[in-house]
């Protein structure tokens, strides 16, 4: 019986074709912006790196100063302080760490015909590329003695690679940046394991896609400063050493554990760290030291915020407002039938069965929204992705997200058919063949 509803439903598609139209376009639409919020979300709010992401660790101890500090205030910066992050690197705790600044500045090009051009990275340590997985197009990453000498060496990306030398391998050649000559090592694959807001290295890294990584002992050996938000600069005056030696909270660390089972050990490290610290006089405050793996760490960055929560809550009350239209059209549609519900009654159709009739007629038409709606929203996500540089994003409806919009679709049909299907029902038969 079903399946005859479902044929009688496809028919009743043509008939009032241009009601019909309306009522698989609210649909639709509402749907589609729908579907294209809980798309955006699910992958801001998603786990970039799932197969890892509970053992990549952010430390954060709190090194502000005294005056105007209240117990439980959070601290000044997300990052931490240059000599506790090479004391970090030096602690040996994980299998992995890596310390990681930004850096920006010019490339002065070979080409005689492309002026300098500004262009910004990160200053990480060699560990940095394995612990992020960063994919390699050619070369390598740089060794660990050019880590520890400071040497002038870079990682490209492949769009910067391909800007200054097209394509070929650039491995071996030499490029100016930031009035320094560097010997390229290595070009990663186009790579962004995190969408636009996750920044899941510090402020503003991953913002988009980094175009050069070189040595962070190169770029504190050039003097390359990166001021945070406390003062850069001790009782000796200002200064490249006093840099070095200050409290000046503008490197992120990451450490990688070998297990699971290895954070609480780290959190008992890194209290024994803070506290012997605090016995030297550098650390003022007496507050927890915190440890986030990558998960713990966007919700504590607060990456989806509540204006893309409130943003979902606007699309699902704009899915509410297509609902109410469609009911206003389903019983116009379903008003018009009367006749021929009188007909079927005093012929023994039951009220059970003309609200399954109806009901799966209504189900049609909210199938027909959803395959609009999906490509309206399959549009919209491709216009988002282009205008943000970010062309995974319509990738990320998977199966689930395509099962979910039609599922979506059709209870939402079904929802706004309730009421004109149970006032179809009421139709009395007697003065329906009467008035015909």
């Amino acid at each position: 019986m079903f399946a005859y509803y479902f044929k009688l439903g496809l028919r009743n598609l043509r008939r009032n074709p241009a009601l019909t139209a309306l009522m698989v376009l609210t649909l639709a639409v509402g749907v589609a912006a729908s579907v294209s919020t809980l798309t955006i979300l699910h992958v801001m709010s998603g786990d970039p790196i799932p197969h890892k992401s509970d053992r990549l660790i952010v430390p954060l101890i709190d090194n502000g100063q005294l005056q105007g500090y209240a117990p439980g205030d959070k601290p000044d910066d997300d990052q931490i302080s240059y000599r506790d992050a090479m004391n970090l690197l030096a602690s040996k705790q994980g299998i992995r760490r890596t310390a990681i600044m930004g850096t920006g500045g010019a490339i002065e090009p070979e080409r005689k015909d492309m002026p300098s051009f500004a262009a910004t990275g990160l200053a990480p340590t060699r560990d940095f590329f394995a612990m992020f997985d960063v994919p390699f197009l050619y070369g390598q990453a740089w060794s660990e003695a050019d880590d520890r000498a400071g040497a002038d060496v870079i990682v490209l990306s492949r769009k910067l690679a391909e800007k200054l030398y097209g394509d070929v391998n650039p491995v071996g050649r030499r490029v100016r940046y930031n009035g320094f000559d560097f010997q390229i090592v290595g070009v990663i694959e186009r790579w962004n394991p995190i969408p636009r807001a996750h920044r899941i290295i510090g402020k503003g890294a991953f913002d988009d896609e980094d175009e050069l990584f070189v040595p962070m002992a190169s770029a504190t050996r050039h003097e390359w400063f990166n001021n945070g938000s406390t003062s850069c600069y001790d009782d000796r005056g200002p200064g490249y050493q006093a840099w070095l030696d200050s409290e000046c909270t503008w490197i992120q660390f990451w450490f990688e554990l070998n297990t699971v089972a290895d954070r609480p050990a780290l959190q008992h490290w890194l209290d024994a760290y803070a506290a012997e610290q605090r016995k030297l006089g550098r650390l003022k405050r007496n507050a927890p030291n915190k440890l986030y793996d990558v998960m713990e760490w966007l919700a504590y960055q607060k990456v989806v915020g509540n204006d893309n929560k409130l943003s979902a809550w606007l699309a699902f009350g704009f899915l509410l407002l297509c609902l109410v239209n469609t009911i206003g059209l389903l019983l116009a549609k379903f008003s018009v039938r009367a006749p021929e519900v009188g007909v079927r009654r005093a012929l023994g159709a039951s009220r059970r069965e003309i609200f399954h009739q109806f009901l799966t007629e209504t189900a049609v038409v909210g199938l027909a929204g959803g395959v609009l709606g999906l490509l309206l929203a399959w549009g919209a996500l491709a216009l988002i992705a282009l205008q943000s540089k970010q062309l995974s994003l319509v990738a990320r409806m998977d199966w689930t997200m395509l099962l979910t919009t039609f599922v979506m679709a059709v209870a939402a049909a079904m929802l706004a058919g309730l009421l004109p299907t149970w006032r179809a029902c009421q139709v009395t038969p007697a003065l329906q063949l009467k008035s015909q």
